[in-house]
């Protein structure tokens, strides 16, 4: 069975050999997030723990690019965007807003919750069961729009 690290290292080589410099660098990038947290946790990541890596990673290219947006530096912005589709292909495909808002009504029903204070209560349960299958910022904004409503 391929494992993600192993598509990710085959994916370096094709890289390399293609002379992609833009998309080696963001694998490589990838890469040596992964190395690093391995090193430091003395663990071997399995595939979950490496699409929750690269969620963390693509959070952070969307986080650059809106403040490189803000400071006008469309260069910048231009260089994130091209290493967030090269990680977006790494992660599974995403749940559709429809899917999420049904999960998290079952998860609010699940749990109990009953209004806007029973926020933590309905996120914790619903980043174990939606992690890695859903954008935590669209699940956020469900959960929210749940216990409003």
């Amino acid at each position: 069975m391929s494992t993600l690290k192993s598509r990710i290292t085959e994916d370096m080589k094709n890289a390399m050999r293609a002379k992609e410099a833009q998309r080696l660098g963001t694998i490589r990038l990838l890469q040596a997030a992964i190395k690093q947290r391995e090193v430091d946790e003395r663990i071997e990541l399995d595939d979950a723990a490496v699409v929750a890596l690269i969620d963390k990673l693509v959070k952070q290219r969307k986080d650059s690019i809106a403040a490189f947006e803000q400071a006008g530096r469309q260069d910048l912005v231009d260089q994130e965007q091209a290493e967030l589709e090269v990680l977006r292909a790494y992660l599974p495909a995403r749940m559709a807003a429809a899917e999420i808002a049904a999960a998290v009504a079952s998860i609010v029903a699940e749990v109990g919750a009953s209004g806007p204070g029973d926020m933590g209560k309905v996120m914790g349960a619903a980043k174990k069961a939606l992690a890695g299958k859903a954008d935590m910022g669209e699940v956020s904004a469900a959960v929210k729009a749940a216990l409003a409503g």
